[in-house]
C-alpha cells in the first residue's frame, strides 16, 4: 500500500510539471540529436515531435502507411544478420541464429493496414459504419529480453493503425533500441517524407518511462514487459495494453506421439534460451511414458541432471535470495549455466532438465532460462490440475501433447490461455512453423492477447439515416 501511495505521488507530481512546463511544441526541435534521427534528449521533446509527426501521417493514405511498412520489411531485412548479433552483444542473452528466425519472422508475418477490418450494418433507418482510428502517439515500452523484434513488431502495427510511437527502451538493451529507432526512422522518412514517426530518448531510465506514462499527449500505453511496469501503466488511468508474465506448461500424456513430443519440447523451451514468454517453462509427464519422454528428450538435445546435490548448486546460483532469477543466467546457454554450476557433461547441450515436484521453484517460478523441470503424474487428470497450478492464473500460455481430442479440447478449455499449441513446439503459437499472424506483445493481463493493427486503434462509429441500404 505504501509503494502504491508513493508511486501516485509521483504520478501526480510528475503530471503538474508536464502541464506547467513549456509548450511541448516548442520543445519538439530543440532536444533532437543532429545524427541520430528519432532520438532526442527528453521525452518531452520527443513526444512533442512525435505528435508533429503523428498530425502530418494523419493525413495520409492507407495506402501510404502500407507504403511505410514495406519500407520497413524490406529495408530491414540485409540487416537481421547484423541486428541478431548487435543485440546479442548487448544483452548476452540467447542464441543468435534463434534471434535471426525471429527478426525475419517479425517482418515476414507482422499484419499490416489489412489487419484494421471495417464493419457495416445496414437496415431501414439506414446505415452504421464501424472503423478503425488511430489513437495519436503511442507510448510502447520494450523489454530486454526480445527487444528488437518488439520494437519492430510494435512499429509495424502501431504505424498500420496510423500512429506515432515513442518507445520506452529497457536500459538493458538501449544500444541496440536507440540505433533501431533511428533506423525505423530514417526508412520511414525516406519512404514517405515524414520525420519522427518513430521516437526514443538517448538515456532510458525508469524515471524516463513514468514521465511518457503521465504525458497529457500520449493517450495509449502499450506494455511489453514484467507485471511491475505493466501495475505502473494502470496507474496512470491511461488506456493500457498490458503483456505480462507467463509460465507454460507442456503437459504430455500417455497416447501422445513420445519422440515428437520430445522434439517439439526440446526446441520449443531452447528457442533463443527460453527468453520468450510463451516457451514451455516446465514439463508435466504422465507417469507411465515420462522415463521414454525423457530419453527422448536426451535424444533431441537435452541433458538430465539427476543428482539432488547437482539439481540444488543449479538452483543456488540461477536464483537470487529475493526468489527472482538471476540476471546473470537469464538467457544464458545451458552449457554456460552448468559450468558455472560447477556440472561436468559431454557436448553443447541446448537445454537442462530435471525431476522435480510441482512445487520446486524452478517448476513455479518463470526463470527464462534453458532449464525445464519435469513433474511425473498419475493421469491425465491429475496432469490437468498440476498444469492449472503451475500456469498460476496468469492465463499467457500452455501447450499439450495428446493424441485424444476430448482431452486436448479440455485442456485448452480448462487453461483459459491466450495462446494454446497442440502437438508442436511453444513458438507455433508465434507462427513460427504453425498458422496465423505473428506478435511479440501478448497482452493476457488487459485482455487483448495476441496483439496487432486493430489493437492499436480506436474503433468508431459513424451512422448515415435513411440512406445506403439497397435491398
Amino acid at each position: 500500500m505504501e509503494n502504491k501511495q508513493e508511486l501516485e505521488r509521483m504520478i501526480r507530481s510528475m503530471v503538474m510539471n508536464i502541464m506547467n512546463g513549456t509548450d511541448t511544441a516548442a520543445t519538439a526541435s530543440e532536444g533532437a540529436l543532429p545524427d541520430e534521427p528519432g532520438v532526442f534528449s527528453t521525452v518531452n521533446a520527443a513526444v512533442a515531435a512525435a505528435k508533429q509527426a503523428q498530425i502530418q501521417f494523419e493525413e495520409c493514405t492507407l495506402a501510404t502507411r502500407g507504403k511505410a511498412i514495406e519500407a520497413i520489411r524490406q529495408s530491414m531485412r540485409p540487416l537481421v544478420n547484423k541486428l541478431a548479433q548487435m543485440t546479442y552483444d548487448e544483452t548476452g542473452m540467447g542464441r543468435v541464429a534463434d534471434k535471426i528466425i525471429k527478426l525475419n519472422l517479425t517482418l515476414d508475418k507482422t499484419p499490416g493496414v489489412e489487419d484494421l477490418v471495417t464493419e457495416c450494418e445496414t437496415g431501414d433507418n439506414g446505415m452504421t459504419l464501424y472503423e478503425l482510428s488511430p489513437y495519436g502517439v503511442i507510448g510502447a515500452v520494450t523489454p530486454s529480453t526480445n527487444p528488437s523484434e518488439t520494437l519492430i513488431c510494435n512499429a509495424i502495427g502501431m504505424l498500420a493503425a496510423g500512429n506515432a510511437i515513442f518507445f520506452s527502451v529497457h536500459p538493458g538493451a538501449k544500444k541496440i533500441s536507440r540505433w533501431l529507432v533511428s533506423e525505423l526512422n530514417k526508412i520511414v522518412a525516406d519512404a514517405i517524407g515524414i520525420n519522427n514517426l518513430i521516437v526514443t530518448i538517448a538515456e532510458p531510465s525508469i524515471e524516463a518511462a513514468q514521465e511518457m506514462m503521465v504525458h497529457p499527449d500520449i493517450p495509449l500505453l502499450v506494455v511489453t514487459g514484467g507485471p511491475g511496469v505493466v501495475h505502473q501503466a494502470l496507474c496512470s488511468g491511461k488506456k493500457v495494453i498490458g503483456a505480462g508474465a507467463g509460465n507454460p506448461p507442456a503437459f504430455v500424456d500417455e497416447t501422445a506421439n513420445i519422440r515428437q513430443a520430445a522434439q517439439d519440447i526440446v526446441m520449443g523451451a531452447s528457442f533463443d534460451n527460453n527468453i520468450l514468454c510463451i516457451a514451455e517453462k516446465s514439463v508435466v509427464a504422465v507417469r507411465s511414458i515420462a522415463d521414454e519422454l525423457i530419453e527422448e528428450m536426451k535424444k533431441a538435445g537435452a541433458v538430465l541432471i539427476e543428482r539432488e546435490d547437482q539439481i540444488q548448486k543449479l538452483l543456488d546460483i540461477t536464483l537470487q535470495k529475493n526468489c527472482t532469477p538471476s540476471r546473470k543466467y537469464v538467457g544464458r546457454n545451458a552449457a554456460v549455466i552448468l559450468r558455472d554450476a560447477g556440472i561436468e557433461v559431454d557436448g553443447d547441450p541446448r537445454l537442462i532438465i530435471m525431476k522435480t515436484d510441482k512445487h520446486h521453484p524452478f517448476a513455479t517460478i518463470e526463470m527464462l532460462m534453458p532449464i525445464l523441470p519435469i513433474v511425473t503424474v498419475e493421469n491425465f487428470e491429475d496432469g490437468l490440475a498440476t498444469c492449472l497450478f503451475l500456469e498460476a492464473g496468469l492465463h499467457h500460455t500452455a501447450t499439450m501433447h495428446s493424441l485424444n481430442l476430448e482431452r486436448l479440447n479440455k485442456m485448452a478449455r480448462a487453461m483459459k490461455t491466450s495462446i494454446f499449441v497442440k502437438n508442436g513446439p511453444s513458438y507455433a503459437g508465434l507462427g513460427y512453423n504453425g498458422e496465423g499472424t505473428t506478435t511479440f506483445t501478448i497482452a493476457t493481463p488487459t485482455g487483448e492477447a495476441t496483439t496487432s493493427a486493430r489493437h492499436f486503434a480506436r474503433r468508431r462509429r459513424c451512422c448515415l439515416t435513411t440512406g445506403f441500404q439497397i435491398r
